[in-house]
């Protein structure tokens, strides 16, 4: 059995999904193929949404344990996990429950299965079903990575899945890794309770954020009670009494940490390895990751890529630019490429780390002439009061005009309070188009102006 189609989605996440509603516009002969046990995606079913809920629900247990800061007495504050999780499975399943309807509506052909390719034009599903298509995306997203370290697949370790399943409070976890991931579930699971051990191998976690904003994070974790180890070596990782043992080098020694368990949170990789994409004609990078061209095609001109399966970053409204960007190509349709030089980050661990346009290390790395300014959240009203102390803003402008390139803000809320900035580094606004606009006071967002003021003072000194 054969069935055509103009345009095929593998994969019907956050990325495929949104490709497929494009691609509704221009054709009614649009198939998604989807072989998840459950529909919905990475980002609603154990990404964003059930971490976003359990880590806002910590966050509000640890200002609970911690009232007295603000002259309050609050007797006890404890996690009822069971009930936690609840809460969380119905926020999810009200999420999901949108997402399915849209997958089963009818717009589109659905098929509940894998898909494999058998050469550059067609599929194979599960049951012998023949696709054929005249374009394809593959956006099949990516699954937990279990990288080459002594013993960790020998080793029964959790992951992400499970942490945000979890109806109990563990007495203690170790998390190897500080990625996003790891630093998100770490404090997650040190605010409901746990005793936790973050084991980092590079200099810092969040390896692929500012020093600076890194550093913050991590004097925040220790501060709580997180015991972090950073520019570590793992020698071994292995079950003991009941429990888990890591040994590992860290400043010259041999240091041996154990749990009642372990996660493992070094990463994710690619869901690539069953397309057959050989047989597509598409290539991919050591890290699995299929190539593609700025309008998202791969080495094959008729298959697209889109969202985790190909980077260069796994954030959702990336994922699902490219999937849109992929199917307005695929009909030839009018098409801006993404400008990842205007790429915005939100890291949910409290201190939050918000990024939006380019660092200061990405400037100087491309010689450009630019002005920066800081200033912290220690020596501001609002998140005084608010016992927020942790952080700082930066925002770099171009020397020549004011245009603002980029911005990073650490602290409370960096996430909400970035979004100013990523309208200014979108319409290429410049500082005093900014500081033209009311800034409330007193509010978080009135920090934003300092560094503004700055940067308007040192631009006007040198023109």
């Amino acid at each position: 059995m054969s069935k055509q189609y103009d345009f095929i989605v593998i994969g019907g996440g956050s990325a495929g999904y949104n490709a497929a509603q494009q691609a509704r516009q221009f054709s009614d002969r649009v198939a998604v193929v989807d072989g998840s046990q459950e529909l919905g995606g990475l980002c609603i079913l154990r990404g964003c949404m059930p971490s976003k809920t359990l880590i806002y629900t910590a966050e509000i247990l640890h200002h609970a344990r911690h009232a007295e800061r603000f002259g309050l007495d609050v007797p006890r504050a404890a996690a009822d996990l069971k009930r936690v999780a609840e809460r969380k499975r119905e926020i999810i399943a009200d999420f999901a429950s949108y997402r399915q309807q849209g997958l089963t509506s009818g717009k589109f052909d659905l098929y509940r299965s894998n898909a494999r390719f058998r050469d550059r034009h067609s599929v194979e599903l599960e049951d012998g079903t023949i696709l054929e298509g005249k374009k394809i995306l593959i956006a099949t997203g990516s699954r937990v990575d279990w990288p080459p370290v002594p013993g960790l697949k020998e080793t029964p370790l959790w992951t992400s899945d499970d942490v945000l399943d979890l109806d109990f409070v563990p007495e203690s976890v170790i998390v190897l890794g500080g990625g996003i991931v790891a630093c998100e579930l770490a404090q997650y699971l040190s605010r409901i309770g746990s005793r936790v051990i973050q084991i980092q191998r590079s200099p810092h976690i969040l390896k692929d954020f500012p020093v600076e904003a890194a550093g913050v994070v991590e004097m925040a974790f220790r501060d709580e009670g997180i015991e972090l180890f950073t520019n570590t070596r793992i020698q071994s990782i292995n079950t003991k009494n009941g429990g888990i043992e890591v040994v590992f080098e860290h400043d010259g020694r041999e240091i041996r940490r154990r749990a009642a368990h372990g996660l493992n949170a070094l990463g994710r990789r690619a869901n690539t390895d069953t397309l057959n994409l050989e047989a597509a004609g598409v290539s991919l990078r050591p890290n699995g990751q299929i190539v593609t061209k700025p309008g998202q095609q791969t080495d094959n001109p008729d298959i697209y890529a889109a969202g985790d399966c190909t980077g260069p970053y796994e954030i959702v409204h990336v994922a699902i630019q490219q999937g849109e960007l992929a199917a307005r190509n695929a009909f030839g349709a009018e098409a801006e490429a993404i400008d990842y030089n205007k790429i915005l980050m939100v890291l949910f661990t409290d201190p939050q780390v918000a990024l939006v346009g380019r660092t200061v290390d990405q400037l100087q790395a491309e010689e450009l002439d630019f002005v920066s300014a800081t200033y912290p959240f220690d020596d501001h009203g609002k998140s005084i009061l608010m016992e927020a102390k942790y952080g700082y803003v930066r925002v770099s402008a171009a020397s020549t005009d004011g245009r603002i390139l980029g911005a990073e803000i650490v602290g409370k809320d960096a996430g909400e309070l970035i979004h100013s900035l990523s309208v200014a580094v979108a319409l290429n606004a410049t500082v005093s188009d900014l500081l033209k606009a009311p800034w409330y006071h007193p509010t978080l967002s009135e920090i934003i102006t300092y560094p503004l003021e700055d940067i308007a003072d040192e631009l006007a000194a040198n023109n």
